[in-house]
């Protein structure tokens, strides 16, 4: 058997007499297997100008310049030039002019014109989803300071995500309360089929917004499309501090729906340090605060003084001889104490140390709500001289059929008591016969109550 042996020689070719020419070993290849006329193949560097401290960029490039190079031949090589080479010979700079920016010697060039281009390219051919346009939205905030009451009116949306197949949406909008976003904080608008610029018009009302909650909570705006079949889609929201928003003004915003902010991720141990003893700052501050998250009630106070009338009767004459009015209006975000996520409460009140049975009353049980309202009044027929030894214990239970009602908050009012609880109980005794109405934090526990049903 013969074997054939492929020898491929690196030594320079001889075209012509007197005239020598380099080649490499890919244009060897191609001059070994393709037949035809020698066309060596271009070098990679040779369609990239090469850079040189001298280089000038301030003349622009010529017609004649960014015209295509020229196939190279045997017979066109120039002394001293090449495929890749800078000379100056006559006929040396044949394809590689055509190649250099005006300026450069020795083969230098600049990429200076293309960094513009490149850039431009890059900015244009983003198409990443951060890119995208969530939608724009808009709604109203106001603050009413007499009623502690937040009314954020929804207007509508402008060029909304597509979400459904179809290329559309059936959007609506969930408001939170940041921080503690549970259940009794969370109100949401109707729902708009089939659309991307929906329009609500919809006011949604918390109520029970002190001016400290003003200060220092955020109300979180997201909008979300409804799917029957599977679970709803997040489009997008936008987070406002709600110190931006002044008492009993109306405030109008036109926002730029976002991606939700990432959660943080620490990367070194210094990091986690500090993030353990941020978390038992936080922890700290709301295990104090922790008494909002039982929720809030809305009582009315009201010491009637004795009156003369001797020819009223029934309860008229009960409260002709005087006392304490208790007027129980409503409950705001409750904590959920059934499985459902709702609760079923009723309030009780307590005017201790009495333990008769007239010392006691009780609201109606609202069903399955955590903002209900009761608007029921109670009477203690009490002098305004016993009335200072004596506590009002308000309290606010969840009813469960067939087992223990279960403890959701409180409120006390006395001389022993404290913050707004005791203003509450001072103005009371001072303004006889007005009706003073205030908001109250509910507490988990009370000082000196045994919290029995």
């Amino acid at each position: 058997m013969r074997s054939f042996t492929l020898v491929l020689s690196l030594s320079p070719m001889t075209v012509r007499k007197g005239n020598r020419l380099g080649i490499s070993i890919q244009e060897h290849m191609a001059i070994n297997v393709c037949p035809g006329p020698i066309r060596p193949i271009r070098q990679i560097s040779a369609y990239f100008p090469r850079l040189s401290p001298t280089s000038s960029f301030s003349e622009p490039l010529s017609p004649n310049q960014l015209t295509a190079p020229a196939p190279l031949s045997p017979g066109s090589a120039g002394q001293g030039g090449g495929a890749v080479g800078g000379g100056d010979g006559e006929g040396g700079g044949g394809a590689n002019r055509c190649l250099l920016l005006p300026g450069a010697a020795g083969g230098g060039g600049s990429l200076s014109a293309m960094s513009s281009m490149d850039t431009s390219i890059e900015i244009d051919s983003c198409d990443s989803d951060d890119n995208t346009s969530l939608g724009t939205l808009e709604f109203d905030l106001l603050y009413e300071r007499a009623t502690s009451s937040l009314h954020c009116t929804v207007l509508k949306a402008k060029g909304l995500k597509p979400m459904d197949f179809n290329g559309l949406a059936d959007p609506y909008v969930k408001l939170h309360l940041l921080p503690g976003a549970c259940k009794a904080n969370k109100l949401k608008t109707k729902i708009v089929r089939n659309t991307l610029n929906p329009v609500w018009n919809e006011t949604l009302t918390y109520c029970g917004i002190t001016e400290e909650d003003m200060y220092r909570k955020t109300l979180r705006v997201s909008v979300c499309d409804e799917d029957k079949l599977t679970h709803n889609e997040f489009i997008g929201e936008s987070r406002v501090a709600l110190r931006r928003v002044k008492p009993d003004q109306t405030k109008h915003f036109n926002i730029c729906l976002e991606h939700p902010p990432p959660l943080p991720s620490p990367t070194a141990m210094s990091t986690a340090l500090r993030g353990i003893s941020c978390y038992l700052r936080e922890w700290e501050t709301e295990q104090q605060r922790s008494l909002e998250e039982r929720g809030r009630l809305l009582l009315c106070l009201q010491y009637l003084p004795p009156n003369g009338d001797s020819e009223l009767k029934g309860e008229a004459k009960e409260r002709a001889r005087g006392g304490l009015c208790v007027g129980v209006k409503r409950c705001a975000h409750l904590a959920a104490m059934d499985v459902n996520g709702f609760s079923d409460p009723y309030v009780k009140t307590y005017l201790k140390p009495d333990v008769q049975k007239k010392s006691k009353h009780k609201t109606a049980v609202i069903k399955k709500t955590l903002n209900p309202e009761f608007n029921e009044e109670f009477f203690y027929e009490i002098t305004f001289s016993e009335l200072a030894s004596k506590t009002l214990e308000v309290t606010v239970w969840d009813y469960d059929l067939g087992k223990s009602n279960d403890f959701i908050g409180g409120v006390s009012f006395g001389c022993h008591s404290q913050g707004d609880a005791l203003q509450h109980w001072i103005d009371c005794l001072k303004n006889k016969g007005t009706k003073v109405e205030r908001w109250h934090t509910l507490t988990n526990e009370l000082p000196g109550s045994t919290l029995q049903e």
